[in-house]
């Protein structure tokens, strides 16, 4: 374990040679949220209703606020791209002279980047929630913040197995941006970032439940808002466990079946 401990220092400090960049960058993804909470109200306004969704106002703001932060865990901006890029391009041959699993590679190295965002983010996230303060929940108890916790880093788990098997198709296929963008946009409808899932029909609902989506986003958002039981709250948490089992053995046996056919040339 002592060389991934290495390539997570090695990524925290990588991450932290240009902070004042990438704080401004960071700081800047927060503007869109004053029009995504004036959009919400004029929905409400224009549908004049107290509740949508199953959700008032304020609970509507508090999701959205929420939702930022659990999408912070689950996001891996680039990684399939860059995996993809890796074996189409032959760097992956470096990777594989060296006593480092790749996957493991990549996984180390995607959570020193999640911890250095955390870090800048820091300042940001609490003036948002501090002016905001008004629609939040209160204060969760310590076994939800527990649970909440844990819900978390496997959001973060089942985003870097779903874009590390997409990632891995680029061992059959040339090109796998097709392939990105429509996980992109299944992603972003299906998982709860763009809206509540209560929205959809309920037929709908039973659909998207099957899917890893929801628990990489929506459910753990629901934990963070303390809408959901202790009881109701483990249960996402086993079936979130079951999604990271499914997408890491199917990634693990992507790269196993994508050594065989895999070549490189040249220096």
């Amino acid at each position: 374990m002592r060389k991934y401990w290495v390539v997570f220092k090695v990524a925290l400090s990588e991450r932290l040679v240009y902070r004042t960049d990438f704080f401004i960058a960071t700081f800047l993804r927060f503007i869109p949220i004053i029009t995504t909470i004036l959009l919400w109200r004029a929905i409400y306004d224009g549908a004049n209703r107290t509740e949508v969704g199953g959700l008032a106002y304020s609970q509507m703001v508090a999701y959205y606020l929420f939702v930022m932060i659990v999408r912070a865990f689950g996001s891996m901006p680039r990684l399939a791209t860059d995996m993809a890029t890796d074996i189409r391009d032959g760097d992956l041959r470096k990777y594989l002279l060296q006593p480092i699993n790749y996957l493991g590679y990549n996984l180390t190295l995607r959570g020193a980047h999640k911890l250095v965002y955390f870090v800048m983010a820091a300042v940001p996230y609490a003036l948002v929630f501090y002016l905001c303060r008004g629609y939040l929940p209160e204060w969760p108890s310590a076994g939800m913040l527990g649970l909440s916790m844990i819900s978390l880093v496997l959001a973060f788990l089942i985003g870097f197995a779903i874009n590390t098997v997409i990632g891995l198709l680029g061992f059959w296929f040339l090109e796998v941006a097709s392939f990105i963008h429509v996980f992109m946009t299944a992603q972003y409808f299906l998982s709860g970032h763009m809206f509540p899932l209560s929205l959809l029909p309920e037929s709908m609902q039973t659909v998207v439940d099957l899917l890893p989506f929801a628990y990489e986003t929506y459910y753990p958002t629901l934990i963070l808002l303390q809408r959901l039981e202790p009881d109701e709250a483990v249960r996402v948490i086993a079936v979130q466990c079951v999604w990271v089992l499914v997408l890491l053995l199917a990634a693990r046996v992507a790269w196993a079946r994508g050594l065989r056919r895999y070549a490189a040339y040249g220096g």
